[in-house]
């Protein structure tokens, strides 16, 4: 994490999304009604499945961690991108950007295997009911969970013993809102080659196990649901899968669009819109995605605020 050693610039600035003080404001002002929805989203989600004793399946148990992971990154990212849309300082200090890399990193990767987790629970659910107690038991659920945060943190390892053999000696300036891998690698005056190669294997492995599997488990959910007699049963295992679904189409679409291409490609413009979806929108979209359609978390609601009227009678 002790750059100074290999780089003759005192720290790395911002530069942000635009230049324009109309547009900074606006921006601003978004970006903080946008994190505000998120904190109230997931916050609670993850609230009312820890008070709804109904909710406490392995579904909602993953997903009560997807919104943590959303509150994790878009924290890492949000505060940060108002303080420079707000403020003059738009710098950040070596271990500051390399720290907020290294949680970005650990938590979009974990929610790669957390989707594929909820996607083999919907398979187990659909396709193996009878069994549906007994293989998704609290112990493989968190095992499922442990599992998927430290490949997470394994890789973000590997990443920044990379990253840290990089000199930075010319510009400072990272053409971002945020530090990212594309462009901070853009900034050395080393070469990259290796730390590039090593960042697409570790991103297309990702992106492979996670999505096989996912794949593999939809597969088998659509022969299943295809064979079923009863249109009723169909449309309620369509719609038990089509959040998810919905989620996973959403979040792997954008990622691979920012990160599965050479640092030659990189579009500033393109690459922040992406950026923006993935690290704000999509956050705040989860809870609604997960929610909106599902008549458990409505019903939670509704007994939670039962049980509060009452207590305060």
């Amino acid at each position: 994490m002790e750059r100074r050693n290999n780089t003759n610039v005192p720290d790395f600035i911002l530069f942000g999304l635009t230049d324009s003080e109309v547009i900074q404001q606006f921006l601003s002002v978004l970006f903080l009604l946008i994190y505000l929805i998120t904190m109230l989203g997931n916050s609670g989600m993850i609230l009312l499945i820890r008070l709804d004793h109904q909710l406490h399946t392995p579904m909602y148990f993953f997903l009560s961690h997807l919104s943590f992971l959303d509150l994790s990154y878009s924290t890492v990212i949000i505060p940060k991108t108002l303080e420079n849309l707000l403020t003059s300082n738009k710098n950040i200090s070596f271990n500051g950007c390399f720290t907020q890399m290294s949680l970005f990193f650990v938590f979009s990767v974990t929610e790669f295997f957390l989707l594929s987790s909820m996607a083999y629970d919907r398979y187990v659910a659909i396709c193996n009911p009878l069994h549906y107690p007994v293989v998704m038991s609290r112990r493989l659920c968190c095992a499922l969970i442990i599992l998927s945060y430290t490949i997470s943190c394994i890789e973000s390892v590997v990443n920044l013993i990379f990253m840290n053999g990089l000199y930075f000696c010319n510009s400072n300036v990272i053409y971002h809102f945020y530090c990212d891998l594309t462009p901070v690698l853009a900034l050395s005056c080393t070469d990259t080659h290796d730390t590039e190669i090593m960042i697409m294997i570790c991103g297309s492995l990702d992106i492979t196990m996670s999505l096989s599997a996912i794949s593999f488990s939809y597969i088998s959910i659509l022969s299943t649901i295809l064979k079923m007699n009863s249109s009723s049963g169909k449309r309620k295992a369509f719609s038990t899968c089509a959040s998810h679904l919905l989620g996973v189409t959403i979040y792997y679409g954008s990622i691979m669009f920012t990160y599965l291409k050479p640092k030659k490609s990189y579009s500033l413009g393109k690459d922040q819109v992406a950026s923006v979806f993935y690290t704000m929108v999509i956050p705040m979209l989860n809870p609604l995605i997960y929610s909106l359609r599902n008549k458990e978390v409505k019903n939670a609601i509704i007994r939670v605020m039962q049980k509060r009227e009452v207590s305060k009678k």
